[in-house]
């Protein structure tokens, strides 16, 4: 039997595949955002049913197109078999790629079952017109009408697990060429399903009804246009308030996360530590069970801070931050404090030892290896442990005391660990009293300095002096520079205190010189922090003129241990102040183990031997005396001047004046003198000289 289609409904049918295969990717990637199970069973039904309903139109709008010599009716029952068969596959259809995990095992299982489920709704649909006798299908084009249903069911899974991602770029447009060619090989399929059936000559439609044809096929492609469409618009309105909300809960994260983590290192902050230590608190007491909290300090991060600039100091906290989370055991806690202050939070310790071994471990992983690619540095911390109960309740007690535990293990040589004792809170307090008195020192005029005459080794006469430094706070009494020098360099005004050592040193001289007295080259001890200071030759020359001072009156001391640190650069140093004026010393020889080579690249004007030699005159008696003499005769071959220090009994003296020792200071010789007091010394110096 002879059959016709019409054109313009197969291009409707067309057009409703095509509109239902953007659903139905649009829906895939709307339920693969859902989290909820309820709202996505929900959406999963909703999206399966207007999905569903969108692939039976396209059916029954091309069985509306298809027209036979006979009139043609569809049954009410089976097309509505149909229809539920199109909403059943289309639900397995966005269950399958709407699940978390999808291989392509899946995609060949899931599209062989569409395939047949899709087949099976169209020939249930052709079921439906009931013809007598029945329709006789080609085979081969029967086949091929299931394999490409299973094609086609294949390729819209990949594709809609493909394009699921709505952070693609040109998500849109990706999708309706998706959807276009999926509308194609869908209705492809139903045109040659419907091409392998024959209708045999004097064939009666069972379910013919009269109803018209062109009333039906607009009345089902409105329908259909009409709810796909809302379909789309309601997906898309909540996939926005979906991307909304999404964006407001990860920005309110992203600021919990910036209130209590450190942004530098990204581990958890002051804040996070206090309140991880409360939790901690709370569960010991209740179990019973003890843990510790150890404090860190970086040794010499200041100084790497100031000589090699802040972004390498940013690179060595990030460094050390890696480095002790791979030290600590899982579960424990690493936090940033601020600066260089690292703590770690170790749980349910069995026994004191366990912190002991740890704090041990950090020291052992931290000296070794370089800590930035452009600088060969070691970061090695200072470790101070608080016990829990014994040194404290609270997360600020055990903070504290884990703090000033830290502080003790500086003062025993820094890179080892302490436990706390409760002896160091007294040091603790001297400590913080010894920072706040220094900050106002230097306003209020605390600071003084006593100069310690220097002899000649051969006559005895007046030569110079050590300018030394005084803390005379109304509170805290006179302070010596062993008690708060240290702190000073820690918190970097060393810097400031070192330039009023070195102007009130030229006032004193330029007084003296005013008062008509001898002229005496005064030394001046410089740090380490003023030693990295970029500026420090220049700035010690400009105060020098402006107190209208000669450079060569001033001997500037560096200890050897400083020297050494950097010696090319301590060369380089040296040779700007000598080309400035100045004369340079090096102070504490024989404790900083320097090289034969650099002494000699040195050429500095005097070796000052540490009192620990000087002791050594009388303690080792004939080794003291070589290991003395022995330096006295190494820089006299240098031609350099010696200076013994410490100098505390007569028979040091006479072993010093044996050997030609070049200039001698001691309690022996002359206690540290205020300016006053050396200034008569002068005076006295004036009336001991031959007429």
């Amino acid at each position: 039997m002879p059959s016709t289609y019409n054109s313009l409904l197969v291009v409707v049918s067309l057009m409703v595949a095509t509109l239902a295969s953007f659903t139905a990717l649009d829906l895939a990637s709307r339920i693969s955002m859902l989290k909820h199970s309820a709202v996505r069973h929900a959406w999963l039904a909703g999206g399966a049913t207007a999905m569903g309903v969108g692939i039976w139109s396209m059916h029954f709008v091309a069985m509306l197109a298809f027209s036979l010599p006979i009139p043609l009716g569809y049954d009410l029952a089976i097309s509505g078999y149909s229809l539920l068969i199109a909403i059943l596959v289309s639900w397995f259809a966005l269950y399958v790629v709407t699940r978390a995990h999808f291989g392509v095992l899946d995609i060949a299982v899931g599209g062989v079952l569409m395939g047949f489920g899709i087949a099976g709704m169209h020939y249930t649909g052709m079921a439906a017109l009931r013809m007598s006798p029945g329709i006789d299908y080609d085979p081969t084009l029967f086949m091929a009408s299931i394999a490409i249903a299973i094609v086609a069911s294949t390729a819209a899974l990949w594709i809609a697990r493909t394009l699921s991602d709505i952070r693609q770029r040109h998500i849109i447009v990706k999708r309706i060429g998706a959807a276009l060619v999926m509308g194609v090989a869908i209705t492809g399929m139903h045109y040659t399903a419907m091409a392998a059936a024959d209708f045999m000559p004097g064939s009666i439609c069972g379910a013919a009804n009269g109803v018209d044809t062109r009333w039906l096929a607009t009345t089902i492609t409105l329908f259909t246009f009409a709810i796909l469409t809302v379909t789309l618009i309601l997906s898309r309105f909540d996939v926005r308030t979906e991307l909304l909300a999404g964006s407001v809960t990860q920005l309110n994260d992203q600021i919990v996360r910036m209130v209590n983590h450190d942004t530098l290192t990204d581990l958890p902050n002051r804040r996070a530590l206090v309140e991880r230590i409360e939790t901690v608190v709370h569960n010991a007491k209740r179990a019973d069970t003890m843990f510790a909290v150890l404090f860190m300090d970086i040794d010499g991060f200041k100084t790497i801070n100031d000589s090699l600039g802040h972004s390498t100091g940013d690179e060595v906290l990030k460094a050390f931050a890696r480095r002790l989370q791979q030290c600590v055991r899982d579960g424990d806690t690493v936090a940033r404090l601020g600066g260089d202050e690292f703590v770690v939070l170790i749980e349910n310790l069995a026994s004191p030892d366990e912190a002991q071994d740890l704090a041990q471990s950090v020291l052992d992983r931290m000296g070794r290896g370089h800590w930035s690619d452009e600088q060969p540095l070691q970061a090695v911390p200072s470790v101070g442990i608080a016990l829990f109960p014994r040194d404290g309740e609270s997360a600020d007690a055990l903070l504290k005391n884990a703090d000033a535990a830290m502080y003790e293990a500086k003062r025993a040589g820094r890179a080892t660990w302490r436990f706390f004792e409760s002896s160091m809170n007294v040091a603790a307090m001297r400590t913080l009293q010894i920072q706040n008195a220094i900050r106002v020192a230097l306003d209020e005029g605390h600071f003084s300095l006593r100069f310690q005459p220097k002899y000649d080794g051969l006559n005895n006469e007046l030569v110079g002096a050590e300018a030394l430094i005084r803390l005379e706070h109304p509170e805290l009494g006179l302070l010596m520079p062993t008690e708060f020098i240290p702190t000073a360099e820690r918190s970097g005004l060393i810097v400031q205190i070192g330039e009023w050592v070195v102007r009130e040193t030229c006032r004193q001289i330029r007084q003296w010189q005013m008062a008509g007295l001898p002229e005496m080259k005064v030394a001046v001890n410089l740090s380490p922090r003023q030693m990295i200071q970029p500026d420090l030759i220049d700035t010690m020359v400009s105060i020098v003129h402006a107190e209208h001072v000669r450079c060569d009156q001033i001997i500037f001391e560096i200890t050897e241990a400083v020297a050494m640190h950097d010696a090319p650069k301590t060369v380089d140093m040296i040779q700007a102040f000598q080309g400035a004026g100045f004369e340079i010393a090096i102070d504490d020889f024989g404790t900083g183990y320097s090289s034969l080579a650099y002494l000699e690249r040195f050429r500095v004007k005097q070796l000052k031997i540490d009192r620990f030699f000087t002791n050594g005159l009388d303690a080792q008696g004939h080794e003291g005396r070589a290991i003395v003499s022995a330096i006295i005769a190494l820089a006299h071959s240098l031609n350099m001047e010696v200076v013994a220090e410490g100098v505390e009994t007569p028979s040091q003296l006479s072993e010093l004046q044996v050997m030609a020792c070049d200039q001698m200071q001691g309690y022996l010789l002359g206690k540290p003198l205020t300016a006053g007091a050396f200034a008569t010394l002068l005076e006295q110096q004036i009336d001991i000289e031959p007429a």
